[in-house]
C-alpha cells in the first residue's frame, strides 16, 4: 500500500497503549526485513532513516527503497527522518516523499530549537505531515555518565511550553536511555514520562531503545510512550548473521549468501520488537483491530492520573 503518515498511527497507539516500532535502515536487505516482518505480524510500522543512511546511501535511493518496499504490503508504512539536524534536510526529505519529519534541535539553545521547531511545523502541516521534535538529550553511550544522562533529561513543565509553542505531533523525551548501548541495563524513569504525558497531550517517543531492560520498556509503553526507535540492537544482528555467514561458508564469494542470513538474524529481532511493543496483530484484514494492547508487566496508572 502507499506510505501512511505516522500521525493516525501514533493517535491509536497513544489511544490504546501500545507502541510503534521505528526500526533504522541502511540497506536493501534491513528495508526488505522490516517490511517483511511487519506484513507477517500484521503490524504497523514505521521505517526510519537517518542522516548517516542518507550520506550511504543518498537521500533518493534511501526513500525509494522504502516506498518499493510498503508497495509490497498491505499493512501500514511510514517513512520518518531520523534526527534532522536541519531546516533544510526536513524540507529536502519532503520533498523526497517523507511522510514523516523530525527535526533534532535538542543540542541547540532552547528558544533556538522551538524556532526551527516552528519553521518545519509549519511548512509541514502545510502539506498534512506531521513532524516529531526533541527536548531534552538522549546521550551517546560512550561518554555519557548517569549523572550526565540525569541532567539531559526532559523538564515536563518545559515540554508543556515547548509543544505548545511549536505545535510539534509528537516528542522525543530524555528519560533514562541513551543511544548505541549494546547491553539492556537502562532503567528509564517512569514517573517523568507520565509527568511528560498528562503536561504534553501528545504521543512520546522513546530514542535509544535498545539499551533498555524489556521490563522498563512496557512500563513506558503503558504510561504514555507511542514510538520506540530501534538501531543498534538491529545491527548487532545483522553483523552476527554476516560473521555467521562468513564462518559457515568461508570459500563463498557470493555476498548474497551472507546477506541472506543476515537478513534472518535481523528478521528475527524486527520480530521480537514488534512483539514486546504490542503492536503485533492490530491489523486486520481491513484495517485497523480494536481494543486495548496487553502490555505484560505494566504497572497500571496512579490514581487520579490526568488522561489526555
Amino acid at each position: 500500500m502507499p506510505l501512511v503518515t505516522s500521525k493516525e498511527l501514533l493517535a491509536k497507539a497513544k489511544e490504546e497503549h501500545f507502541a510503534i516500532g521505528a526500526f533504522n535502515a541502511n540497506n536493501m536487505e534491513q528495508v526488505q526485513a522490516i517490511v517483511e516482518v511487519a506484513q507477517e505480524e500484521r503490524a504497523p510500522v514505521i521505517l526510519q532513516v537517518s542522516q548517516g543512511a542518507i550520506r550511504y546511501a543518498g537521500l533518493e535511493y534511501a526513500a525509494g527503497l522504502v516506498k518499493l518496499a510498503a508497495a509490497s504490503v498491505d499493512v501500514p508504512v511510514v517513512l520518518h527522518l531520523d534526527h534532522g539536524t536541519s531546516f533544510e534536510q526536513n524540507i529536502q526529505c519532503l520533498r523526497a516523499g517523507f511522510t514523516s519529519l523530525m527535526f533534532d534541535g535538542s543540542a541547540l539553545p532552547y528558544e533556538e530549537n522551538v524556532a526551527i521547531t516552528s519553521r518545519v511545523c509549519e511548512i509541514a502541516h502545510a502539506v498534512g505531515i506531521p513532524v516529531e521534535a526533541e527536548l531534552g538529550r538522549v546521550l551517546q553511550a560512550k561518554d555519557a555518565s548517569p549523572e550526565e544522562v540525569a541532567a539531559a533529561m526532559t523538564d515536563p513543565e518545559q515540554a508543556r511550553e515547548f509543544i505548545a509553542r511549536t505545535g510539534a505531533d509528537s516528542l522525543a523525551v530524555a528519560v533514562g536511555s541513551v543511544h548505541a548501548m549494546r547491553a539492556q541495563e537502562a532503567e528509564l524513569d517512569i514517573e517523568r514520562i507520565e509527568a511528560i504525558r498528562a503536561r504534553t497531550g501528545v504521543p512520546l517517543v522513546l530514542h535509544g531503545s535498545s539499551g533498555v531492560r524489556e521490563e522498563s520498556i512496557r512500563e513506558a509503553i503503558a504510561h504514555g510512550i507511542c514510538k520506540i526507535n530501534v538501531a543498534t540492537y538491529l545491527n548487532q544482528a545483522f553483523v552476527r548473521g554476516l560473521r555467521e555467514g562468513l564462518q559457515k561458508y568461508p570459500d563463498e564469494v557470493d555476498p548474497r549468501k551472507f546477506l541472506a542470513l543476515a537478513k534472518e538474524y535481523l528478521k528475527e529481532a524486527v520480530r521480537e520488537k514488534i512483539r514486546l511493543f504490542g503492536s503485533a496483530g492490530k491489523i486486520g484484514l481491513a484495517g485497523w483491530r480494536s481494543g486495548p494492547a496487553q502490555v505484560r508487566g505494566a504497572r497500571p496508572r496512579p490514581a487520579g492520573a490526568v488522561e489526555e
